[in-house]
């Protein structure tokens, strides 16, 4: 696992539990080279996101139980890939981001800025 440091050079904060997410399934988009998805970008899930998710062959939202996978709900805190999201952004319809759980290794795909036009959490 790459060091747990998120877009600000900060220690990663925990992107979701309820459903449980991240490559490794610790509630953190953490990522390794194992990882060929990037799952990195903590996002909040919504009804346009999710459906773009589904239309461009990823399906998030239909429950996959024989993984463990019950399909996300708009709200839902999620670790999606680096590549999809940017997918969902140049179409206009980016999920919301918490860059606070969102690791640094983001950053390789994604300009910070971006990532913080769709930002939960700026104060």
């Amino acid at each position: 696992m790459d060091e747990a440091i998120n877009v600000f050079g900060e220690p990663l904060e925990t992107c979701g539990l309820d459903p449980v997410t991240g490559f490794f399934r610790d509630g953190c988009c953490n990522t390794c080279a194992d990882d060929v998805g990037m799952h990195t970008v903590c996002v909040q899930a919504t009804t346009e996101f999710l459906a773009f998710s589904k239309e461009t062959g990823n399906d998030l939202s239909t429950p996959r139980p024989e993984f463990g996978f019950s399909g996300l709900k708009p709200g839902d805190r999620w670790c999606v890939c680096a590549g999809r999201w940017r997918e969902a952004y140049e179409a206009g319809k980016a999920a919301p981001v918490y860059l606070r759980a969102t690791h640094i290794e983001t950053l390789a795909v994604l300009p910070l800025q971006a990532l913080k036009d769709h930002a939960l959490d700026l104060a």
